[in-house]
């Protein structure tokens, strides 16, 4: 019987970030296209950070996903 996991339970990460201008306005389309490519991961959440110091700004974009793993058969 599976074991069921708590709504909020992930075991999968991925981190987009940029610090280039043009890099950080196309940094939503990168984030969606990976989602369209992996219809199969079931989002949990998304946590947008922006950092900065006097010079640079970083946006980065972490998806937490959970990725159904398929039981491995043991050989008697």
């Amino acid at each position: 019987m599976p074991k069921s996991r708590p709504r909020d339970a992930f075991n999968g990460v991925k981190v987009f970030s940029a610090t280039k201008f043009a890099d950080r306005d196309l940094l939503g389309d990168r984030v969606t296209r990976w989602l369209r490519e992996h219809p199969e991961f079931d989002i949990v959440d998304m946590v947008v950070t922006q950092s900065s110091d006097a010079e640079f700004h970083c946006v980065t974009i972490t998806v937490f996903y959970s990725e159904a793993i398929a039981s491995r058969r043991v050989a008697p």
